[in-house]
């Protein structure tokens, strides 16, 4: 085929992807997006300390640490957590070190590190403390003394922000003993994975009311009422990952590259969806790239659908 020829095809492809599905999408991406990222913050902290201010930025955890404690990651996790790992590099172009470094927090010491308490079983919940702690030493979050913190989820993930800096803390449970069965696997992978994206995007949950639409983001959370079942319980894991999908979806991806590439100083500011709305096919096709490399297969939901329901 004629150089040209091959140069004309290349440019018609690009004009017919950029007038289809994209068009399509920016508009239901748009309003996730503002469902998503447009917020100011509030703490749930008694007592904080209200003059320390906040800055709301997932380019900030660029070219950080994981800092793992607690259980050592088993395999799943470990495939979930150097997958996550390899799709930052990709998208925000720094590597994403990581290390194991015993039980406790303190061993992380005081760079630039998410710490990530993996545990099987019942949630450590004197070591979620002992673990707030050091970090309120570390960076004074002004968090109040003498409480005590309990896990209210399987997973959680909090941004502290104090007078000397901000932390990040991950407690997530694994699957431990029910290694072996795929839907304990899938339901652990999943909230891995979810604490991840919002922790490394500042992406709040998204309520999804209608169950015959397909979920978007894996922001969207569709309401269930699991309280009176145990957390180990098929019940329950069923019932969760039900509730949104069960890993990132294209708009997720697009909101990473998004944070990455976004001109703003706050990507909870309005500016931050006027830019996705500029860059937008930019964005989407540097989304789809990403979407098509094998590498990141195992942390995506090819079931997701292209918009909010």
């Amino acid at each position: 085929m004629p150089q040209y020829h091959r140069i004309l095809c290349a440019a018609v492809a690009a004009i017919l992807a950029l007038s289809g599905p994209l068009a399509a999408d920016k508009a239901s991406y748009l309003t996730l997006a503002e469902r998503g990222w447009s917020y100011e913050l509030r703490t749930t902290m008694l007592a904080r300390d209200p003059g320390i201010p906040v800055h709301i930025n997932g380019r900030d955890f660029s070219g950080t640490s994981i800092c793992l404690v607690g259980d050592p990651p088993d395999k799943s996790t470990l495939r979930t957590l150097d997958t996550f790992r390899d799709l930052a590099r990709e998208i925000f172009g720094k590597p994403l070190p990581m290390r194991y470094a015993g039980p406790e927090a303190r061993q992380c010491g005081l760079g630039r590190t998410v710490v990530l308490r993996l545990y099987s079983g019942a949630p450590p919940n004197r070591a979620l403390t002992d673990d707030l702690l050091w970090m309120n030493d570390v960076h004074d979050l002004g968090l109040p003394p003498r409480r005590r913190y309990a896990a209210p989820s399987p997973a959680l993930a909090q941004t502290f922000f104090g007078r000397r800096g901000a932390g990040t803390h991950i407690m997530v449970q694994q699957a431990g003993t029910d290694a072996r069965d795929p839907e304990a696997r899938a339901f652990f992978n999943s909230i891995l994975i979810e604490e991840l994206f919002q922790s490394f995007t500042f992406g709040m949950d998204i309520l999804h009311l209608d169950r015959d639409t397909a979920y978007a983001s894996k922001l969207e959370e569709f309401p269930v009422d699991l309280r009176h079942l145990p957390w180990d319980s098929p019940a329950y894991m069923r019932g969760l990952l039900s509730s949104n999908p069960r890993g990132l979806c294209e708009f997720d991806v697009l909101m990473l590259h998004a944070v990455a590439t976004a001109p703003v100083d706050q990507t909870n500011d309005p500016a931050f969806i006027a830019y996705i709305d500029s860059a937008f096919d930019t964005l989407m096709m540097a989304t789809r790239r990403t979407m098509g490399d094998g590498r990141f297969a195992p942390i995506l939901d090819p079931e997701c659908g292209g918009g909010p329901g």
